[in-house]
């Protein structure tokens, strides 16, 4: 048990595309960027997910959000 240690899935994503725009879509959200999630929000709305590709953008999305932040936002404000 490290510092860095967190539950592992076993089970690899049913679709490596979906689970890679979960990532771009946590990654977005995290920095703040509304066109990117735009773009993904409309491009899942669009095509016609079933339950294996939604888990597995549902997955890709919470890998990323287990990841802690590097910075904390409040500490590099100007005053």
């Amino acid at each position: 048990m490290g510092l860095f240690s967190r539950k592992t899935n076993d089970a690899p994503p049913a679709n490596s595309e979906m689970a890679e725009l979960g990532r771009e879509y946590a990654i977005a959200k995290r920095h703040g960027d509304r066109k990117t999630l735009g773009r993904i929000t409309r491009q899942i709305g669009t095509s016609g997910l079933n339950e294996s590709d939604r888990t597995s953008f549902e997955q890709g999305r919470q890998e990323y959000e287990a990841i802690p932040p590097a910075y904390s936002r409040s500490r590099n404000r100007r005053r």
